[in-house]
């Protein structure tokens, strides 16, 4: 690390260099990069920090500096702030003093300055150029003046006060003396010190006389300056206005203009054209102005990228913004175009869009005493603890995993990416999304019953439609199988392992997720992270979700690593985040992602990357050169009421809403669930251990027919054998819910999904189940003779 130079003071100037900071009894004194400009002092944790994140900033002017020993000093502003440094060397340290002084008495000065200017009057900055100069000087000659003329005032009251104590001396002796020969002498002294003091109080008037009229003069300058700058801001505010006025009516004229354009004769020519309207002005700024990525202690960070890259690669780092800008612009072609494609399954016909609810009934508030429940429950497996509906939403576990698809636009805009990289981006965007409703849901879904299904059919609104089914209960297990008209399928199988620890709840997704697009045969898959339940006892209750995803492209070798960081309290970093490296085959990164699960996430392009320093741990850190970020995904707000309503989401406020045509083992028809939305939750309750023990039976019956189909006797159990098993027993004392019966006879249960088969996946290598079709046939024909009777 170089010697800083000692300051100079100057206006404008600024000092920098490396400092060590106090920050608590366990880490002691951290190096900081501290900054003083502007009469004001801030610091980082690193140089790269410096374009956007302040670790903190104390002002100057109200700040007291007090020096400790050689290298120590403290800066405290009065107890809000109070910052206590150390430097490496005694010289340091008083550079550092001295550049601290000449600030806060420039911060002090400035502030009188501006506190004599009035509030209607704020400081204007000197124009730049030759004028501001001129006008600077002759303002720095003026006050010079002015302080001489202040000087002269001292002196003179300094002699005023002196020879006005020698008179009064002097006449107090004359009062005193006799009539004598020593009178003469007394009077001589009186008058000459009566002179002088007249003389040293006619230097005073005048001097008093000469700075009233030179701070006269120059106050109707100052006032007539102040005047004309006030007109020009004046006349700037009204200008700008103006501009803006005529950017809006441009801004709308444009965009009806291309509503439809002369050439939608050929789509391909006026989606080029949309794009070469909007997204090259925008993304030519966008890709030459540069950032500092959000820093991550553990593996990386990032750094702005040197100019140089976007004029040598100009096209191609601006390639994924055009894309992204090309997709707002695309929509209504697409759809358009999808309308007049005679191969299309949905004709020009336009069918009204159905009314979704946007309310459901408000959340009663009944009470519970949690305790007397949990107290024996820690250890064991949540689904072996019988739960009442007072900790449920309403809400099955099939519509939660339907949740997913809430921003499916994130999949539509991959299917139309060329790069798998770029893909791949949004892909990994689309696995954060998913947590992004979770952030405030406390509930617990309703465990599906054995054979419960859920459709999602937004084919119409929104050009995909889903399905799920619950495939097994030991483990309990369910399905999911979604396909878009905009070329990609999303399939996924979840199994639930959870463990009550006392303070908190861990859920463990097993299974895996898969994505697949038509247009590119590319074939994703990934895993979900830990989720965490906090304060299921004391406080309140809040989530955080954990753990690291490994995105995975099997045909091109793509893999991007997102990583969930665990909310700590002691950590600096915002809560919530997520960090991601996108990768090719080689190992090259080439994406950097970073965000929050709960809000929103941004990538970057890297442009090159290089080891850095090593972190807190010792680790060496990556340091990417990135360009800009843009956003790639922004959370949904939530409906007005929504606490009201179990922070549901819009999408999830429609989820439960009753409709025609569906299986009759869909969750809407669920009984419990239903009562419990209504509010009714004391028949809910009831209603669910109804369903619980019609499972229970259901199970017992499968298992007499396995038994009565086995051909060897010595593998027959009778019924009473079964029902009086230390499993059975086991199950009947832990209250394990009708799906959930987690003893070894539910394997033997034989039982095949209905619209569900499992497969050994030969890309991936995993073994799940898979859509097998005729759920969407069997709806057009209302033949639901095939469904089991579950409720």
């Amino acid at each position: 690390m170089s010697e800083p130079k000692p300051p100079t003071p100057t206006p404008g100037d600024t000092y920098k260099g490396w400092l060590f900071k106090w920050t608590n009894y366990i880490k002691g004194y951290q190096r900081r990069w501290f900054v003083l400009s502007n009469g004001l002092l801030s610091y980082y944790r690193t140089q790269a920090e410096m374009g956007h994140t302040c670790r903190g900033t104390i002002n100057l002017a109200t700040a007291n500096i007090a020096v400790e020993d050689s290298c120590n000093f403290v800066i405290s502003n009065g107890g809000a702030q109070t910052y206590h440094l150390k430097a490496n060397s005694e010289v340091e340290r008083q550079r550092w003093i001295t550049a601290l002084e000449l600030a806060k008495a420039k911060a002090v000065r400035m502030q009188a300055e501006s506190d004599d200017s009035g509030d209607d009057c704020p400081a204007v900055p000197p124009t730049s150029g030759q004028g501001g100069g001129c006008r600077n000087s002759e303002v720095q000659s003026t006050l010079r003046t002015l302080n001489s003329k202040v000087e002269d005032l001292t002196t003179c009251n300094d002699l005023i006060v002196k020879h006005g104590s020698a008179l009064q001396r002097s006449l107090s002796e004359l009062e005193g003396i006799r009539v004598g020969g020593d009178m003469g002498e007394k009077i001589r002294q009186v008058t000459e010190r009566a002179t002088l003091f007249r003389i040293t109080s006619n230097a005073m008037i005048n001097a008093c006389r000469d700075f009233l009229s030179l701070a006269q003069n120059h106050s109707k300058r100052w006032q007539k300056a102040l005047h004309g700058e006030r007109d020009q801001r004046i006349r700037l505010e009204e200008t700008l206005e103006q501009l803006a006025k005529q950017h809006n009516h441009l801004e709308r004229a444009f965009r009806g203009a291309t509503v439809l354009p002369s050439s939608f004769s050929n789509p391909a020519l006026g989606n080029k054209g949309g794009v070469s309207g909007k997204g090259d002005a925008s993304d030519e700024d966008d890709d030459n102005e540069f950032f500092d990525a959000m820093e991550d202690p553990a593996e990386f960070i990032t750094v702005p990228a040197d100019p140089k890259y976007h004029r040598r690669s100009g096209s191609n780092v601006s390639g994924f913004s055009s894309e992204t800008g090309m997709d707002d612009q695309s929509v209504n072609f697409d759809e358009l175009s999808l309308a007049s494609n005679p191969e299309s399954p949905h004709p020009l016909e336009l069918e009204p869009v159905r009314q979704r609810r946007t309310r459901i009934p408000d959340k009663p508030n009944y009470y519970l005493n949690l305790w007397s429940i949990m107290k024996n429950c820690i250890g064991k497996e949540l689904s072996k603890i019988p739960m009442p509906v007072n900790f449920n939403e309403p809400l099955s576990m099939l519509q939660r995993l339907s949740e997913d698809l809430e921003y499916y636009e994130l999949l539509d805009k991959a299917a139309k990416c060329q790069s798998s990289l770029e893909q791949m981006c949004y892909v990994a965007a689309f696995t954060v999304s998913s947590y992004s409703t979770t952030v405030h849901r406390t509930g617990k879904p309703f465990n599906p019953l054995l054979g419960e299904t859920f459709e999602l059919d937004r084919l119409s609104e929104c050009g995909y439609r889903s399905l799920c089914e619950q495939v097994s209960h030991h483990p309990p297990a369910a399905a999911h199988h979604a396909i878009s008209e905009k070329g990609w399928t999303l399939r996924q199988e979840i199994t639930l392992a959870s463990k009550f620890r006392g303070k908190y709840l861990s859920i463990m997704p097993l299974g895996s997720i898969q994505c697949l697009f038509d247009k590119s045969d590319n074939h994703y898959s990934w895993k979900k992270v830990t989720t965490t339940v906090h304060n299921i006892i004391v406080g309140k209750l809040w989530i955080d979700q954990s753990g690291e995803i490994d995105v995975v492209n099997h045909k091109t070798g793509d893999r991007c690593h997102l990583k969930f960081a665990p909310y700590s309290y002691f950590s600096r970093d915002v809560p919530r985040k997520v960090t991601g490296v996108v990768t090719d085959k080689d190992g090259k990164a080439h994406y950097v992602l970073s965000g929050t699960w709960d809000e929103k996430m941004e990538f970057s392009r890297i442009m090159q990357s290089s080891k850095g320093e090593n972190g807190t741990e010792g680790k060496q850190r990556t340091v990417y050169q990135t360009l800009k970020a843009k956003e790639i995904w922004t959370k949904n707000p939530l409906p007005e009421g929504a606490e009201n309503m179990y922070f549901f989401s819009s999408l999830a406020l429609t989820l439960n809403e009753p409709e025609e045509g569906v299986a009759p083992t869909d969750s809407r028809r669920r009984p419990d669930q239903r009562l419990m939305e209504d509010g009714r939750w004391d028949e809910a309750n009831a209603e669910k251990q109804r369903l619980e023990e019609k499972q229970r039976i259901t199970r017992r019956e499968r298992e007499r027919e396995a038994v009565k189909a086995a051909s060897s006797p010595e593998e027959a159990v009778t019924e009473d054998s079964i029902n009086d098993s230390p499993l059975k027993t086991d199950a009947v004392e832990t209250g394990i819910e009708a799906n959930e019966v987690s003893d070894e006879s539910a394997h033997q249960d034989n039982y095949q999904a209905m619209w569900f088969e499992k497969i050994d996946d030969p890309v991936s290598g995993e073994t799940l189940h898979v859509y097998k079709g005729g759920y969407w046939e069997a709806k057009e024909q209302g033949s639901w003779d095939a469904c089991p009777d579950i409720f």
